[in-house]
């Protein structure tokens, strides 16, 4: 008998993004991080979400809606 398992990918870049950039502005308005540091950790969260958005390469796709 051969059992094939299937891994479903439900990693939404956006919805990460969001989640990461809430973090480093909470740690911003709590003062644990400096205005620099903020702007710092934002660049660097962009600049992963770029790499992340290039390495999916199309194999993340949203379908529209057709209701």
């Amino acid at each position: 008998m051969c059992y094939i398992n299937y891994m479903t990918y439900n990693f939404d870049p956006d919805k990460w993004y969001a989640d990461e950039l809430f973090l480093i502005h909470s740690k911003l308005k709590t003062g644990k991080i400096t205005q620099k540091d903020y702007d710092e950790a934002v660049e660097t969260l962009d600049k992963k979400l770029d790499e992340m958005w290039k390495r999916l390469n199309g194999t993340y796709q949203i379908n529209p809606d057709k209701s």
